[in-house]
């Protein structure tokens, strides 16, 4: 099945209809006291919303990425916050599209059903950062299992997933041709892994991200959870990649209509000199400006779901998406507080926490300055600056 964003007015409609009931004194809570939306996660898995992706074979609905991107674009235009659970929709690839049938079977009707969740995803690590081939994580064949040692971070949900998706190397960096080899990919099941030296420790951050630092010391996993091939496993999560950059692109566009609502609605009421501030050219213009830049990054990640449902190769495409949505949600967002003023920083609003959630994203899944360089490599055919 093939569509674009804009094909899933129904889907829209049923989704802000379940985040109404979440509103910005449930998220304000949730900052409060530093916890993971468990109910919002348990209201669009019971939906089934998390389980668009997964075949209808296996109890999901069988949607394709552009459904998945309407689903948590329209989470974050309401006001919610769908980076409590997207990871389930993003690193669901690896398993549909390398797993064996002995994993699909074991794992995906759980995952649909809600009985497990998949939202934790292992890469990154304190001395690698975005250099993923130089991690030092390292599973060693032995028997009938793997015994995994070393350390991630910015691992979000960890405390709150039952199985993680784990990149790990099985061949030294020293032995490999490639940099690229040598890499393979894991499913842990965390609920085992917690009694048998996996350790998480919470990372307080900027913004209620529920992340952590993941810690394996000695963790043995059966080697079934190998999924496809040992060594190979970078291939396996760059389309992942693609599809996380993708819908995190959507999740901005989502941001940034939010932003430009409310920064219109309040320019409208707000009475300042006797007028609506929002006659001000100079409140009108960077709001009017930030939509433009939000309708422009729409019709990118349109597109680049296109490619990607199609099996094009979609780098280019889901690169740029995620660079040019993500700053035209940091320039509606800029352009909302400067409307706000001074009540901006008040939480009731919801301008600060919608403000610090979405500043994430010109830093993670990937920088700005590493799309650049991606697209001055491998589009425009420069020398490689790193």
């Amino acid at each position: 099945m093939s569509g674009t964003v804009e094909d899933y007015a129904e889907i829209r409609e049923e989704v802000a209809k379940l985040c109404a009931a979440f509103p910005g004194e449930y998220w304000q809570k949730l900052e409060h006291d530093n916890s993971y939306p468990a109910e919002f996660v348990a209201a669009l898995t019971e939906a089934g919303y998390l389980a668009a992706l997964i075949p209808e074979e296996y109890g999901g609905s069988g949607l394709p990425l552009s459904a998945a991107a309407t689903i948590l674009e329209e989470i974050q235009r309401s006001g919610c916050n769908g980076g409590a659970c997207h990871a389930q929709m993003y690193i669901m690839g690896a398993i549909l599209r390398h797993g064996s049938d002995a994993q699909k079977q074991k794992y995906l009707p759980e995952i649909a059903a809600g009985r497990l969740r998949l939202q934790a995803f292992g890469v990154t690590e304190p001395g690698s950062g975005t250099d993923t081939t130089s991690i030092k994580t390292f599973a060693t064949r032995d028997g009938d299992d793997y015994v995994i040692n070393g350390q991630k971070i910015w691992t979000s949900r960890a405390e709150y997933s039952d199985l993680m998706l784990l990149l790990a190397r099985t061949t030294p960096k020293d032995n490999v041709t490639k940099k690229t080899d040598g890499l393979s990919v894991f499913i842990v099941d965390m609920r085992e892994a917690k009694k048998a030296g996996m350790t998480i420790r919470p990372i307080r951050a900027m913004m209620n991200h529920s992340t952590t630092e993941v810690f394996f010391d000695n963790v043995r996993i059966p080697a079934e959870n190998l999924i496809g091939e040992e060594g190979k496993g970078f291939r396996y999560i760059l389309s992942g990649m693609n599809a996380e950059r993708i819908l995190i692109a959507a999740e901005c566009v989502g941001d940034a209509k939010w932003f430009t609502q409310k920064s219109s609605a309040y320019a409208n009421e707000r009475v300042v000199f006797g007028r609506p501030i929002g006659q001000n050219q100079g409140i009108q213009f960077p709001i009017a400006r930030a939509y433009a830049q939000m309708k422009a990054a729409d019709l990118l990640v349109r597109d680049a779901c296109r490619r990607f449902e199609e099996g094009e190769n979609c780098g280019e495409e889901a690169n740029i998406a995620k660079m040019m949505a993500a700053e035209a949600s940091w320039a509606a967002a800029e352009a909302c507080v400067q409307t706000h003023g001074g009540f901006a920083f008040a939480e009731e609003y919801d301008v600060e926490r919608k403000f610090r959630e979405t500043r994430l994203y010109q830093v993670a899944p990937i920088s700005t300055n590493l799309i650049l360089s991606y697209i001055a490599e491998h589009v425009l055919g420069m020398p490689r600056s790193y």
